[in-house]
């Protein structure tokens, strides 16, 4: 049985998010794979807040102690899911997978066609992660403006395109 709860984030969870991001993003920055290539910014605390306050986001806690989240926003009828982040130490213990699942769930029952995101193409936990939770690489951006700014962005902070992918799964 899991010794965590996933509930509907709060406001009040946008430092912990901000912090949880901080401390997963050192495993990119480790990651011999990614030597030179820049890892994003964690999200501010502020933008958190505003992204929560729209209601797709889920938290992982242990009591009040919140260990993981998603991020996720509407676009038209779409979910995209900004961030998923487990904090190192509560790793492993199939809290994203958890998280993800849950996220699915509320979206579909939301109302929501799709879940998109952009990520690392070859990290183990990213782009391989997602594909086992029924994600596929997205290769057309028609209709999908957002998932191409998201490459972009990535780009014009000097990742390599060819490192990152836009994915996206179908909610039946």
């Amino acid at each position: 049985m899991a010794d965590f709860a996933i509930r509907l984030a709060r406001t009040s969870d946008a430092e912990a998010f901000h912090l949880v991001e901080e401390d997963a993003a050192g495993l990119l920055r480790e990651d011999p794979s990614l030597s030179g290539i820049p890892v994003p910014p964690s999200t501010s605390a502020q933008s958190y807040r505003a992204v929560i306050k729209k209601g797709q986001c889920l938290t992982a806690a242990i009591g009040d102690e919140v260990i993981g989240f998603a991020a996720a926003g509407r676009v038209g009828r779409e979910l995209h899911l900004h961030e998923l982040s487990v904090a190192r130490q509560h790793q492993g213990r199939r809290i994203g997978s958890t998280l993800l699942r849950a996220l699915k769930i509320d979206a579909a029952n939301s109302g929501v066609s799709a879940i998109t995101l952009s990520t690392y193409r070859e990290i183990p936990w990213n782009a391989p992660f997602y594909a086992k939770h029924g994600f596929v690489e997205v290769e057309n951006f028609e209709g999908r403006s957002h998932l191409a700014q998201s490459l972009e962005d990535a780009v014009a902070i000097g990742i390599p395109r060819e490192s990152r992918c836009a994915m996206i799964c179908f909610l039946d």
